[in-house]
């Protein structure tokens, strides 16, 4: 079935595809009875952070009393009923979101928070459904050759921003990232509500790698997540609960409770005197926001970066930002699917000055890291946790596949996977042999 699509996209001009998908959009709407119009729907697009501020609405709703639907890279929930995405889409086909939209109006559920990706719009995904509220994160070089060039890329983005400004629904809200400067552009659509925000305006605010805290109209909102970036997609997400009149106390406790996002800065507790971080950053602002966030740390860095046949520009980039930030990189297989995956990890090396530890099995290389981390620990067993956690402890940061739960290889094959699991294991494996 993928071998006939692929040749079909090959052999059909690109009108007539677009018409295809377009009508599939509509009749998914047809058979369904357009639930969308009978549910609160907030879609969620940017490069960065859709997951998360996903996640974080969706926990800011439910606080709220709603119940809530929600599709995004890392699950698939209609009221109590969540399931781990297992399709590889943050934005399936046009049938399957509006069966999705009609299953939760079933189950009685009175909100629905959606991924919404530049891939999905290109195929019309975001058609038909009336959006209540959108939220613009960022936008930065991403999916290049799945769309030609980088304006193409910006503008199938928008395109979700218009549906926004077509959607039925009154009043509708946008809200966008000030910070950004794409940003702007999504707060000129003709919409009841333009919201923008911006972290620096919500000084004071401070975050490390256990948690963080910003100022929100006068509220104080304290953070369990990570990060500079974890403030900003929790600021995104207040701005728009904030718009459909949710308390700013209720926004505040809900995301006060929020202690991990799957995949995203996770971290991973075995018993070990390091830490282990999993997080899904693939683009090369998203590393460096990952490895600043560790900065005390010395890092342990596993480093895949892109898969194969997508946006081989960043490899080298990527291995030169893992050798400024990492004490250790070590670079291993992702997803290479139909590539050679010696040769992606070779353009990753190219943007190095040294050469670096190369283990193609993503096994072996988590467990080479935590070896390094082990003896790196070992060093500073004379210095007191708290100095250590804050300036002279260890940290092997795991990236690129985030819950991803398959690596991906040629014509189609797959291994099943998760890095959250594998890291589980290597821990503990590696210090049971460390008691004999």
């Amino acid at each position: 079935m993928l071998a006939l699509k692929e040749q079909l996209k090959k052999i059909l001009p690109p009108w007539l595809l677009s018409g295809y998908h377009l009508f599939l959009a509509w009749l998914g709407a047809i058979v369904y009875s357009r639930p969308s119009q009978h549910l609160l729907v907030i879609g969620v697009t940017g490069t960065k952070g859709k997951t998360t501020v996903t996640e974080m609405i969706n926990a800011i709703l439910e606080e709220a009393g709603y119940t809530t639907a929600l599709i995004n890279s890392i699950r698939i929930k209609i009221a109590s009923d969540s399931r781990e995405n297992t399709i590889r889409m943050s934005m399936p086909g046009r049938f399957f979101t509006q069966r999705f939209l009609k299953r939760a109006l079933e189950n009685e559920c009175t909100a629905a928070v959606l991924e919404m990706t530049s891939e999905g719009a290109q195929q019309h995904r975001h058609r038909f459904i009336n959006l209540d509220a959108l939220v613009f994160t960022n936008l930065a070089p991403e999916h290049i050759e799945a769309h030609g060039s980088y304006e193409a890329y910006a503008e199938a983005k928008f395109e979700i921003g218009r549906a926004l400004a077509r959607s039925r629904k009154r009043p509708r809200v946008m809200v966008a990232n000030a910070d950004d400067k794409a940003g702007a552009r999504y707060l000129t659509l003709p919409v009841e509500h333009a919201l923008p925000f911006s972290l620096s305006a919500q000084a004071p605010f401070s975050a490390d790698e256990r948690g963080g805290y910003f100022t929100f109209e006068d509220q104080k909102i304290s953070l369990q997540l990570p990060g500079t970036f974890s403030l900003m997609n929790a600021l995104a997400a207040a701005t728009a609960a904030r718009a459909l009149g949710i308390p700013v106390q209720t926004i505040a406790r809900a995301l006060g409770k929020l202690t991990v996002v799957p995949g995203r800065a996770e971290r991973v507790e075995a018993g070990q005197d390091f830490t282990v971080v999993v997080d899904y950053a693939h683009t090369p602002d998203s590393l460096v926001a990952l490895y600043e966030t560790y900065k005390n740390r010395r890092k342990i860095c596993v480093l895949g970066s892109t898969g194969g046949g997508r946006d081989a520009w960043k490899r080298p980039v990527m291995g030169r930002i893992a050798e400024e930030h990492c004490d250790t990189v070590i670079l291993t297989d992702e997803d290479p699917y139909d590539e050679d995956p010696r040769q992606i990890v070779e353009d990753i090396a190219h943007g190095m000055t040294k050469k670096p530890e190369i283990i193609m099995d993503r096994r072996i290389a988590i467990s080479r890291a935590f070896e390094i981390a082990l003896s790196k620990s070992n060093e500073s067993k004379g210095i007191p946790r708290q100095a250590r956690d804050n300036q002279n402890g260890v940290a092997v940061l795991i990236t690129g596949k985030g819950t991803n739960h398959e690596i991906c290889g040629p014509k189609g094959s797959t291994l099943p996977w998760s890095d959250v699991a594998v890291a589980r294991e290597e821990i503990e494996a590696l210090l049971r042999k460390s008691r004999v």
